[in-house]
């Protein structure tokens, strides 16, 4: 009798201990990446399910407007896109990378990528997956501080990620609270940018800075701004308008290789924000995006322009 009761009692140690480890294991997970230090992958869980990706990826495709926080987090970029090439602040750090779109399937494979990172309206995503691990996000899903942790778990850098997140805050919040008081608390700022022969005005969650002035700073925009831009993201208007929507200061994101004959227009220097200096001009290339390395640039533009 007392022969069977050993092999019956082991049995149950084993079970007990394998549900505890199981429990173990479960509490450890998170929303994020699940890590282990010594693996070679972790699991991402993106908008779609879970995806196994690189826990130290090395040769990073980016379709997107993301190619700065991977920058920030300090990933090697071997492939990004054209809007991203253009921005003069990513010169130094995609000087080696290739210009490829979502199209150029073999273009991105002869570029051994272990990892590839883009929008979730993009063609050929099935295709992309067959050649590395492909992780994609709906913009605007995510705010644009929570859209770089994203990025960062997908790296396995979400502690890296989130320290640079809460540091930005405070900085912001602080420039902030300084360009409120030079300027006041009731002051109005618009965000547009020349697109042809159109100007368009922006709302508070559509790179070009917004981010920054609307959300962080909690600066105010013209209420006919927010009328018609806000909830879309954006608003076209006819040239000749602009000044119906200005504020007393204005931020143009200046597309050079468009039209600029405006600028030398009377209509364009009667308005008042221009007459009174408080007009700053960007480069349009470097304001597009609100990934971290933008965003770096963008504070330190809004510091210059308002308070020095």
């Amino acid at each position: 009798m007392k022969k069977w009761l050993l092999p019956m009692f082991m049995m149950v140690v084993l079970v007990l201990a394998a549900c505890g480890i199981s429990e173990e294991s479960s509490e450890k997970t998170d929303k994020g990446a699940e890590k282990d230090s010594s693996a070679e992958t972790i699991t991402y869980q993106s908008e779609t399910g879970p995806i196994e990706v690189p826990a130290n990826p090395e040769r990073v495709v980016v379709l997107s407007s993301y190619a700065g926080d991977l920058m920030e987090l300090g990933v090697n970029l071997v492939g990004v896109d054209s809007w991203s090439a253009m921005n003069p602040n990513f010169a130094e750090g995609i000087k080696d990378a290739e210009i490829v779109e979502n199209t150029d399937i073999e273009k991105i494979l002869e570029l051994e990528p272990d990892l590839i990172i883009g929008l979730n309206n993009i063609e050929n995503a099935d295709k992309l997956a067959e050649i590395a691990p492909t992780v994609l996000f709906t913009y605007g899903k995510n705010d644009y501080l929570q859209q770089h942790i994203e990025i960062g778990k997908v790296v396995n850098k979400e502690a890296e990620a989130t320290a640079w997140v809460e540091d930005f805050k405070v900085r912001a919040a602080d420039v902030g609270t300084k360009i409120k008081g030079k300027i006041g608390e009731d002051a109005t700022v618009t965000v547009v940018e020349n697109y042809e022969k159109q100007f368009y005005l922006f709302g508070d969650n559509w790179g070009r800075g917004t981010e920054i002035l609307y959300q962080a700073m909690g600066l105010k925009m013209p209420k006919k701004v927010e009328e018609v831009a806000l909830e879309p993201g954006y608003f076209a208007i006819s040239q000749e308008v602009l000044g119906d929507y200005t504020g007393d200061y204005v931020i143009l994101s200046l597309t050079k290789d468009q039209d600029t004959a405006f600028l030398n227009a009377d209509w364009y220097n009667e308005i008042e924000a221009v007459k009174n200096g408080h007009l700053f001009e960007a480069d349009a290339k470097a304001f597009y995006f609100n990934d971290a390395k933008t965003l770096e640039y963008q504070l330190d533009f809004f510091e210059e322009k308002f308070l020095k």
